[in-house]
């Protein structure tokens, strides 16, 4: 469902337990290969879980349950995700312009 709609989707939030699928996975190909932002959701405390997930590339690891202030603040991973990825195009698009230009000159 991800793969086939992934261009809709900024953020995903997933719990660290869920009985039919490994949250670490699913953590990977999200993040790694769709490129998507993911919050893991969990009761544990347990600072080895914390560090795997960070490791594998959450974003943010909140812990159950979620205070309103942290919900409120989630916005802001997406929208510093947009912002770095514009300024990597505006980077992109200045380093062709510099690449059209005659040496000459």
């Amino acid at each position: 469902m991800f793969r086939e709609n992934m261009n809709i989707y900024d953020l995903v939030i997933t719990s660290v337990n869920m009985p039919d699928m490994d949250a670490f996975k699913l953590l990977e190909l999200m993040g790694l290969e769709m490129g998507l932002l993911v919050i893991m959701l969990s009761v544990h405390g347990d600072t080895k879980l914390v560090k795997k997930g960070i490791t594998h590339g959450t974003c943010d690891y909140l812990f159950k349950p979620v205070r309103i202030a942290e919900l409120k603040n989630i916005w802001q991973h997406v929208v510093r995700k947009k912002i770095d990825f514009r300024d990597h195009i505006n980077t992109l698009n200045q380093d062709n312009r510099h690449e059209d230009e005659d040496p000459s000159i």
